[in-house]
């Protein structure tokens, strides 16, 4: 299994935009064969930063993630519109 961990900081006045665009993003992300978790948060002390917190069954699952037309849609074509910046993260799970 894979983590994927990604802070975006949106630009002012996109935030209520970047909500609209989560939504469809995170319900069709989650219908995906090979999604186990996609969770999106909105920090409780700054309204422009938002936490994506996703598992994937292996690095297959996640680029068919990224090919997706939804993906594509929402993410590319929208989100990535509105970001000031953005620090995506992935993580191995340790058998532990």
């Amino acid at each position: 299994m894979i983590c994927v961990v990604v802070t975006y900081l949106m630009r002012e006045g996109t935030d209520a935009q970047a909500i609209e665009l989560f939504r469809p993003l995170a319900a069709e992300t989650r219908k995906e064969p090979g999604c186990r978790l996609y969770e999106v948060h909105r920090s409780t002390t700054n309204p422009l930063q938002f936490f994506l917190y996703e598992q994937y069954d292996d690095q297959a699952a996640l680029d068919a993630h990224r090919a997706a037309p939804h993906f594509e849609k929402y993410g590319k074509n929208g989100l990535f519109a509105l970001i000031e910046s953005r620090s995506p993260e992935i993580y191995e799970r340790l058998e532990v």
